[in-house]
């Protein structure tokens, strides 16, 4: 016998569907919640197949996003093989039905059904320490997108209540603008103030640069309130908001900050990320983004594979005599490591970082391709050094 239990995964809760061999189906479907007491459900009906079976069975579901967390350490707790399946694998399974129907009970059956069909490999376990880093990486990525939005509110409002306040300090967005601004939000604050207490408070907030560097910031400041054709007093509601937002500013910096730290030292202790960081025009939150996205890689046994998971692989469109020449790249992979090899590749030949890429890139443009398509051409160059480094755990000047 070949016995499998598919489990179709939803939030909370799992469907349940045991097969003792191809086409015997065993029992009813049932459903089990995702808590101890569940399964426990679940471990005492795999007892029970085993028993019926002698033999342990597989488990086959889909992936779930986080969803599927609980069961699977449950499953690695007990010793039980599970393999995971790509949800666009098992959803061409289920558009093979004639009758079009969609229930957890049917999901559940497809899936133990798919097992007899396909050839499954059993999931290959991520390391805990990749998993960690590429679940930093993403809420870094979150966060800096709150950032930036909150940027252009917070923009959008200073341009209606103090926009000559742009040109005081060089950075708009430092720790020591946002507060002198959250202390001195008006101009006509600053003017009651005087150049001298701006100055002490410009001062106190930056205490690494000169008395004279806060003299001249605070000069400026003053200059640019005579010059504010905005009067307060009718943008109450704008003053308000603007506190709001340089607060928020303010704390999504510390976060951020913080995230940096964590990246950094997670990272450091990964050799992989080494390895990728030596290839030129790569950064740290680069590749601290590229080796998280791609874990082990071990789970690519040839380069196309690596090239398929990023989704640059081109798509294929054939019917009859006629063949599509003109194909987009599938984008159905990881969009994240997408993104961040582009970056990558950018960054690579712009002033020439990496010789080696910016040469081909060059090439490419003069065979007459437009840029769009020497960039992918470039991101596919950098997955086969990649995926070749790290199989050879060499970095890339001895590669070249």
């Amino acid at each position: 016998m070949n016995p499998v239990i598919g489990l179709d995964v939803s939030k909370g809760e799992s469907q349940i569907q045991a097969f003792l061999d191809k086409g015997k189906p065993y029992g009813k479907s049932f459903s089990v919640p995702h808590t101890t007491e569940g399964l426990n459900t679940l471990l005492h009906f795999l007892k029970v197949v085993e028993n019926e079976a002698d033999m342990k069975p597989s488990v086959i579901l889909e992936s779930t996003g986080h969803y599927h967390t609980p069961v699977i350490q449950f499953l690695e707790e007990q010793n039980y093989l599970y393999i995971m399946v790509n949800p666009l694998l098992s959803y061409q399974a289920k558009k093979s039905s004639l009758r079009k129907v969609k229930t957890d009970e049917i999901d559940a059956f497809r899936l133990c059904e798919l097992y007899y069909k396909e050839e499954l490999e059993p999931y290959k376990k991520r390391g805990i320490q990749l998993l960690n880093l590429r679940n930093l990486t993403r809420q870094h990525e979150t966060l800096t997108g709150l950032y930036v939005q909150a940027k252009l509110q917070f923009h959008s409002i200073l341009d209606q209540v103090f926009p000559e306040y742009k040109g005081v300090f060089g950075d708009l967005y430092s720790k020591v603008s946002l507060n002198t601004l959250l202390e001195f939000s008006t101009s006509e604050s600053v003017i009651q103030a005087g150049e001298s207490k701006v100055t002490d408070k410009i001062a106190s907030l930056c205490m690494s640069r000169s008395e004279r560097w806060a003299q001249e910031r605070a000069k400026k400041l003053y200059e640019a309130a005579q010059r504010n054709p905005f009067k307060s007093i009718f943008y109450q509601s704008h003053l308000i908001s603007l506190e709001m937002y340089i607060q928020l500013l303010l704390q999504y910096q510390e976060h951020l900050a913080k995230l940096d730290d964590q990246i950094d030292a997670l990272a450091g202790e990964i050799e992989e990320y080494k390895i990728i960081q030596s290839i030129p025009g790569i950064g740290e939150k680069i590749a601290a983004t590229i080796i998280s996205e791609i874990g082990e890689i071990e789970r690519f046994n040839h380069p196309k594979k690596l090239v398929a998971f990023s989704g640059i692989d081109p798509s294929v469109h054939s019917s009859g005599k006629f063949t599509a020449t003109i194909n987009r790249i599938t984008k159905r992979g990881s969009s994240r490591l997408r993104h961040a090899l582009y970056m990558a590749v950018l960054c690579g030949i712009r002033s020439s970082r990496n010789k080696k890429l910016k040469e081909f890139y060059d090439r490419k443009r003069e065979e007459g391709k437009p840029f769009k398509v020497a960039m992918i051409a470039c991101v596919n160059k950098l997955i086969h050094w990649i995926y070749a480094l790290l199989k050879r755990k060499e970095a890339f000047l001895d590669l070249v």
